[in-house]
């Protein structure tokens, strides 16, 4: 054994220290104030607990501001809440207590399930042993005392989890005082780390394993941050999403519903599917004069997702189906044998359609596109709301192309993603290329050529938005067919969504014998590349509502305008007001019930109508409106012809204002 070890420093510096010298005394031999901060040490990228002894490599101090420190504060927390709970409620067995994201979660077996009403009385026994400031301490124990130590504690659960460990995995038992559990760690040097920017959010039932054989588990979920601040900013993030989820307010403007006979399909109401149309007429407007939009068949023969590799890869999410032929003639062992799928994405019906008929180098690019509805099974615990279903329309394309105008194509496809988020309203992008995974199909020259281009375009996505767009790269985070570009985009309060991709595919032409005719008369395999803005329909409308709050822009709004009266005696002029603004082309309804005008207003602004013009009998005889905006005090009073221009411009989309621009210049 060395007598020595030798570290390398983040500044590149290497020092030999003495075998057996634990992390936390190379962070004292730096300094002192180092040595308080820190709360681990990472050896060649791998996080160790401070009192592990050093070995040969790069090495790195932790502190607690660190951000992968984070995981550890959480890591620890739940062991802090773990040893708190037993100290309430003694007898109550624990389980499993991982990090998740956003958070951690305990499993305990106790006879009686948790309330919300506990939660108090555990975060305020967490913060006691917090204080006390307990070291971390860890000991390897053999399997059998182990066993011995749980069984004798009527901890079976624990005694379970000691046998499920590979035998050459280190029986690891981490102290905190007196209290211990079963870990693979690391954890920081004591409790007092972990800090009090903590909170316990709510409990829930699981089965042990996740197996609903197993018994069923009391588990309470909880998060934890280095600081105060960052806890009161996830919060506040949770209060906005409570506050904008889009199935709450999908019910108060009466867009949509789900319902137990069709789970993760959509039942969309008139202003919904009104909304959703809106949508889908903006990105075929977007795309006229540049894609060709097709249409292939839902149900195709399951033939054709084997060739393309899906029925293999990804049977277990599809739908298949069978004639009813099937079940009524039991003995048609050929009708029995015919077995179709449900579509789960739009790609092997865009390549039948390219290759029907000869195609020409001179044709190329050929890009086709579809808001092609497609079916893929998601477990019923998966789905939520528009976020995740099981039936959804994709604003897919595909573009086949030469090799040569691969760079162009992603070029312009991201010139289109971004234009389309800026129009409703996301401006804070970020893109990143995703490189080959570790399996995958085609050679490492192809994917070599196919990443060199696809890393100048990500550069030159960057410099021509003058650094507004931010990019990345995700390494082997590619599809198993070629690289990709993924779109990230960031909401009102924060959140981040991928939605947009572009991805490069060698696999499926070659699969499907697709070709072109180049110069030279021969035949060349095109380049696939899959290209989605929105990615769902559904979910995508799901975030604009949770985005917008409701309050959506007047020109995507499902209701547009509401003409409500003071008197009866304004009844006539409040129906000329809405024929005036339904011929400038706004969605208006007309409420003209016998209430007060302050009930109707309150009532439309429940449901999100975006303008609330009110009549009275001055307003009829001086032919003026009273307009009130959603979420504003304040009313102005214009002649109507003025109110009727004004909100018409308003409600005219994005894109058809600069074509009329253009038109004009």
């Amino acid at each position: 054994m060395s007598a020595s070890v030798s570290l390398t420093f983040p500044d590149g510096s290497i020092r030999e220290f003495a075998a057996g010298t634990t992390g936390a005394q190379v962070a004292e031999s730096i300094s002192k104030s180092l040595a308080k901060k820190a709360v681990a040490i990472a050896l060649d990228g791998t996080l160790r607990d401070l009192s592990d002894p050093i070995v040969d490599g790069k090495i790195e101090i932790v502190t607690r501001t660190d951000p992968r420190a984070l995981e550890l504060i959480r890591h620890d927390a739940a062991h802090v809440m773990a040893e708190a709970v037993q100290e309430l409620w003694p007898g109550t067995q624990v389980t499993i207590g991982p990090v998740i994201e956003n958070g951690f979660y305990y499993d305990f077996a106790k006879a009686e399930p948790f309330t919300p009403d506990d939660l108090p009385k555990i975060e305020k026994k967490m913060k006691e042993i917090i204080q006390r400031n307990k070291p971390f301490t860890k000991e390897v124990w053999s399997r059998d005392k182990a066993k011995e130590v749980f069984a004798s504690k009527g901890e079976k659960y624990k005694v379970e989890l000691v046998d499920a460990i590979p035998e050459d995995q280190d029986l690891k038992i981490y102290y905190q005082g007196d209290w211990f559990d079963l870990c693979r760690g690391p954890h920081m040097a004591s409790t007092g780390q972990i800090g009090m920017a903590f909170k316990l959010m709510k409990v829930a039932g699981a089965y042990w394993r996740g197996d609903s054989n197993n018994a069923m588990l009391s588990r309470i979920y909880g998060t934890a941050f280095a600081e105060q601040e960052d806890l009161d900013r996830y919060l506040h993030i949770l209060a906005e999403a409570e506050k904008r989820d889009h199935r709450k307010l999908g019910r108060e403007m009466d867009l949509f519903h789900f319902q137990e006979e069709g789970p993760g399909v959509v039942f969309w109401h008139g202003k919904g599917w009104r909304m959703f149309q809106t949508l889908t007429s903006y990105m075929r407007r977007r795309l006229e004069g540049t894609y060709q939009e097709v249409n292939a068949p839902q149900v195709l023969d399951k033939s054709l997702w084997e060739t393309s590799g899906h029925w293999g890869w990804y049977q277990e999410n599809m739908f298949a189906v069978k004639s009813a032929h099937a079940f009524t003639h039991p003995d048609d062992e050929e009708a029995d044998q015919k077995v179709f799928a449900l579509k789960p994405m739009n790609c092997p019906g865009h390549v039948q359609i390219f290759k029907h008929g000869l195609k020409s180098y001179r044709e190329l690019p050929v890009r086709l596109a579809e808001f092609g509805t497609v079916h893929r099974y998601e477990a019923s615990g998966a789905l939520h709301g528009l976020m995740r279903v099981r039936g959804f329309t994709q604003d897919d394309a595909h573009v086949f192309c030469t090799e040569e105008q691969m760079a162009a194509e992603c070029l312009r496809i991201n010139d289109l993603i971004l234009s389309v988020y800026e129009d409703f309203g996301f401006g804070e992008i970020v893109v990143k290329l995703s490189t080959r995974p570790e399996k995958r199909v085609g050679s490492d020259e192809l994917w070599d050529r196919a990443e060199s281009v696809m890393m100048d375009v990500l550069k030159q996505i960057e410099e021509q938005s003058g650094g507004r767009i931010k990019t990345g790269i995700l390494p082997g985070e590619g599809a198993f067919y070629g690289p990709k570009f993924e779109y990230t985009l960031r909401d009102a309060i924060g959140r981040e969504w991928q939605c947009g991709t572009t991805q490069v595919d060698f696999n499926l032409p070659e699969r499907f014998g697709a070709f072109y005719i180049d110069q030279n008369s021969e035949k060349v395999q095109p380049v696939m590349i899959h290209r989605a803005i929105c990615g769902s329909m559904e979910r995508f409308l799901g975030i604009l509502i949770e985005n917008f709050a409701g309050h959506m822009p007047l020109w995507f709004a499902p209701l547009q305008v509401v003409v409500a009266t003071i008197t009866s005696d304004a009844d006539d002029y409040g129906r000329e007001v809405a024929e005036q603004l339904r011929d400038a082309g706004l969605h208006v309804e007309t409420d003209f019930r016998n209430e007060k005008i302050n009930y109707k207003v309150r009532e439309h602004s429940v449901t999100k109508v975006p303008v609330i013009i009110v009549c009275g009998k001055r307003e009829a005889e001086e032919k003026t409106v009273n307009i009130r905006r959603l979420g504003s005090q304040e009313q102005v009073s214009l002649p109507l012809a003025e109110a009727v221009a004004m909100l018409a411009g308003e409600a005219t989309p994005p894109d058809v204002k600069r074509k009329l621009a253009s038109h004009k210049v």
